[in-house]
C-alpha cells in the first residue's frame, strides 16, 4: 500500500529522493525515503500468488514502476535487493574472489552462464556470495544508470548486528517474510549462524526452527527468540513457537531514523527500510 504520492513537480527530487527495491520471486516491495525530510514518503509491498520465474517477476516490476510513476523520478540514490536462497556466507579470512562458484555449489542450483556477486558487510568479517537476477539488474541499469545491489541476507544481517548491542548469551532472530524463514543467531556482536527456509505450514517454521536451536545446542526453554517481520504476537506462528520457547517477543528496533507517516498501522519490511 502507498503511503504518501510523490511530488512529481519538486524539481530537484533527484537531489534528495532514495530508492531501494526489493526483488522476489514470491513478490516485490519499494521504498523511498525523502532524505531532506528524513521520512518515508512511499511504500508498497506486491505479494504473487505463486513463485515466478525470473522472466515474469521483471514483467510484473515493470509495471509497478511504471504504475507508481518511478520510471520518470529521478534518484540521488537506488538500492536494490535481491531476495532468494542461492548464496553462501563465507568468514573473510577464506574468501578469494577466485573461488565464488565454489562456495555456492554446495548449498544451491547453480548454473555455468549465472552471475556470481559478493558483499562484504562493513565491520564484520564475512562476506556473503550469491546469485542476483541479473536480468532485473540489467533492465534498472538502463532505467536509472549506476546503481547499488545487495543480497537481502547482507542488509538483515548487518541490521541485525548492528542493533544487537553486546549481549553475551546467543539471541536468535526470526525474519518472516513471504512465506520465507531467516533465521540469524549472534552472540557478543558475532554471527554463529544466518539460513534462509521456505515453508508452508506453522508447523514446518518451527520444525526449522527448533531444528536450528538443536544444531547450535541451544536450550528452546532458555535461549530468546525475536520475531520480525511480517508476524505480531496474534500470529498462529507466534502463538505455536511460545510453546516451546519460553523467551519469545517481537523484535523493535531500538532505534527508527526514516519515520513515515500512519506507521502504527503500516509496517515497512524490515530490509527494505535498512538497506537505504
Amino acid at each position: 500500500m502507498t503511503k504518501r504520492p510523490i511530488n512529481k513537480a519538486t524539481e530537484n527530487s533527484k537531489d534528495f529522493y532514495r530508492l531501494s527495491i526489493q526483488i522476489s520471486l514470491n513478490g516485490l516491495s519499494f521504498c523511498i525515503l525523502d532524505t531532506m525530510q528524513q521520512g518515508v514518503v512511499a511504500y508498497e509491498h506486491v505479494t504473487f500468488p505463486k513463485e515466478l520465474t525470473p522472466y515474469q517477476t521483471l514483467k510484473e516490476l515493470q509495471s509497478l514502476l511504471e504504475e507508481h510513476k518511478i520510471v520518470k523520478t529521478e534518484f540521488s540514490e537506488v538500492v536494490v535487493i535481491h531476495r532468494n536462497n542461492l548464496f553462501s556466507l563465507v568468514p573473510k579470512v577464506l574468501f578469494d574472489v577466485d573461488e565464488l562458484a565454489n562456495y555456492l555449489k554446495f548449498n544451491a542450483k547453480i548454473l555455468a552462464n549465472d552471475h556470481i556477486a559478493y558483499d562484504g558487510m562493513e565491520g564484520y568479517d564475512v562476506v556473503n556470495v550469491y546469485v542476483p537476477f541479473m536480468n532485473i539488474n540489467n533492465y534498472l541499469y538502463e532505467l536509472f544508470g549506476e546503481f547499488t545491489y545487495k543480497h537481502h541476507g547482507t542488509v538483515l544481517v548487518q541490521s541485525l548486528l548492528n542493533e544487537h548491542g553486546g549481549a553475551k548469551e546467543p539471541i536468535v532472530y526470526a525474519h518472516i517474510f513471504e512465506k520465507e524463514l531467516d533465521i540469524a543467531v549472534i552472540t557478543h556482536k558475532k554471527l554463529l549462524l544466518f539460513n534462509n527456509f521456505a515453508y508452508d505450514t506453522q508447523e514446518d517454521f518451527l520444525y526449522y526452527l527448533l531444528f536450528t536451536l538443536e544444531q547450535l545446542q541451544l536450550d528452546a526453554d532458555t535461549v530468546t527468540l525475536r520475531l520480525l517481520g511480517d508476524i505480531d504476537e496474534d500470529n498462529a506462528i507466534y502463538r505455536l513457537c511460545y510453546e516451546y520457547v519460553k523467551h519469545i517477543s517481537i523484535f523493535v528496533p531500538t532505534t527508527n531514523p526514516f519515520p513515515g507517516p500512519n506507521e502504527e498501522s503500516e509496517t515497512i519490511d524490515f530490509t527494505v527500510l535498512n538497506a537505504l
